[in-house]
């Protein structure tokens, strides 16, 4: 008989000894995941966090905003809204002074286009812009070249030219005034003199508007003269040399192919301008003539005030308002693009 072999314990080295060691490989594949996850977290944290480049783009952006922010503030306040807040008491029948008003749409416009007195100030101010501008420009210019070309009192000449843009309008107005009265006025007086008929200038249909036009060219002339010069001395002293020798002798050659096209983005500056203080001519009409005769010197911006703060017609003023930005933000674009493509830049 075969004696049955005796029962023993496993021994340490057998599939029970292996355990500790599988825990161990456990734990350190939980070690590595740690790292891992640590690791896509800093990368995850590192892709979010902005580059150095981005980083100076937004804080230019942020500075852009805070110095823009008070113009535009100032433009919002000042231009923006009471734009908006006329175009509103233009659709209704406000009055100033009144506790009521009720909405009547475009009732306003329909009443403006069709008032004969309306047509009438427009006329007179189409007409009064095209006797100011061309004139301001034309000796704003001549005036210029003649004080460029000269050799000695410049800054004499300039401040004489220069003092009527400065001085306070109403005071010139009151001298004008004097100057043209029909009997005691310089202008008659002098007229009387040599022989030559006289005219009650401010009193007469036929003259109030040029006399007018006449004394907005006295007052912006210095305006324009001061930009022209500073055109003039901007044109490099090379182009008239290569002028004279292509054979531009003469001081008319000279001015049509050097002086003129280079003075193009000036004058288009100054004829802008011109023209936007001329649409604005209130300060003269209202102290010499309040817009008489019959209405011949009667312009939009003194039909402005005497509808809204004469006759309190406030809806009706604003309409007018409207109206007048309407044209001259139209004539202006139209004009600024017109003159452009004419531009010589250097």
């Amino acid at each position: 008989m075969v004696s049955p072999e005796p029962l023993t314990k496993p021994t340490r080295s057998g599939p029970v000894a292996a355990a500790p060691h599988g825990r161990e490989l456990l734990a350190n594949k939980g070690h590595v995941s740690k790292r891992k996850a640590k690791g896509q977290l800093f990368t995850a944290g590192r892709s979010l966090a902005p580059s150095p480049a981005r980083a100076q783009k937004l804080a230019e952006a942020l500075a852009g905003y805070a110095l823009a922010g008070p113009a535009f503030l100032l433009i919002l306040v000042l231009f923006i809204l009471p734009v908006f807040a006329v175009f509103v008491i233009a659709l209704t029948n406000w009055q100033f002074g009144a506790t009521t008003l009720s909405f009547v749409g475009f009732a306003n416009f329909a009443e403006v286009f069709a008032d004969p007195g309306f047509r009438i100030s427009l006329n007179n101010t189409i007409v009064y812009v095209l006797i100011t501008v061309p004139g301001t420009v034309g000796l704003g210019l001549f005036i210029a070249l003649l004080i460029e070309s000269g050799q000695s009192l410049r800054t004499f000449y300039r401040a004489i030219h220069f003092l009527p843009f400065m001085a306070t309008l109403a005071a010139m107005a009151i001298a004008w005034e004097a100057l043209l009265h029909p009997t005691i006025g310089l202008l008659n007086q002098t007229l009387t003199g040599l022989g030559l008929p006289t005219a009650n200038w401010l009193r007469d249909e036929n003259t109030v508007l040029p006399v007018l036009a006449v004394i907005g060219i006295w007052q912006n002339l210095g305006f324009a003269m001061v930009l022209f010069l500073a055109g003039l001395k901007a044109i490099p002293q090379d182009l008239y040399d290569a002028a004279d020798i292509d054979g531009a002798d003469l001081w008319l050659d000279r001015l049509r192919t050097v002086t003129l096209p280079m003075l193009g983005p000036v004058m288009m500056f100054v004829v802008i301008v011109v023209a936007l203080r001329s649409f604005e001519a209130f300060d003269t009409i209202q102290i010499l003539t309040q817009g008489g005769p019959g209405h011949a010197s009667e312009v939009l911006l003194y039909t402005l005030y005497r509808e809204s703060f004469e006759y309190l017609r406030t809806g009706y003023g604003a309409s007018v308002t409207i109206v007048f930005l309407v044209i001259v933000v139209a004539l202006t674009l139209i004009q600024a693009r017109l003159m452009d493509k004419r531009m010589h830049y250097q």
